[in-house]
């Protein structure tokens, strides 16, 4: 199966969150934008010179938030998030995104073959971040050999599982779904 790049990504919808619908992109992005914005609760997060760090937060509408710390040279690994819409924004330092632009199947397979022209990169500064919508897969790194990296996130409906990809060239395979109870 070959997955070639998707048209244009819809336009974040910028409508008010009704208690049936709960936030859209546009309400997460504006949450983590604010909440990156509280240096008091920046300053608050403990760093671990080796492995990430976070804090659950209060999200908008019934949203899973979260406050991560990226010691230099960490990294989440090829990811999506199912059928939840989210949103991030660095809050200190810089993180790189890598991401497909291709509509992948939910289900039913354990190996694609991504064609050429399906990779996007993003370098997020302090102050930047991005919102995106179901089964965006991507991996997020902090590539600074010294530096810390502070990121918030938001994802809504509340993560109902996260599924786990290796990449070697352009073979994504699926290796694991995780759901909430394995985070406990």
């Amino acid at each position: 199966m070959s997955v070639s790049p998707s048209a244009s990504p819809s336009p974040v919808s910028t409508s008010a969150a009704s208690a049936s619908s709960g936030p859209t992109q546009a309400d997460l992005f504006d949450f983590v934008r604010r909440t990156a914005a509280d240096t008091e609760l920046i300053d608050s997060l403990p760093l671990d010179p080796e492995g990430r760090t976070w804090v659950r937060l209060e999200g908008p509408g019934g949203s899973e938030a979260w406050l991560i710390g990226w010691p230099p040279g960490t990294g989440t690994g090829w990811h999506d998030h199912a059928d939840s819409v989210g949103a991030f924004l660095t809050a200190s330092g810089e993180l790189k995104e890598n991401s497909l632009a291709a509509r992948l199947p939910t289900d039913g397979w354990r190996t694609l073959e991504l064609s050429d022209g399906v990779d996007r990169e993003r370098r997020l500064s302090s102050g930047q971040g991005r919102a995106f919508g179901r089964h965006h897969v991507h991996e997020v790194l902090n590539e600074s050999p010294e530096r810390h990296a502070i990121s918030v996130h938001a994802y809504y409906p509340p993560l109902p599982q996260i599924r786990r990809y290796s990449r070697s060239g352009p073979i994504l395979r699926l290796e694991q779904v995780e759901r909430p109870e394995d985070w406990q």
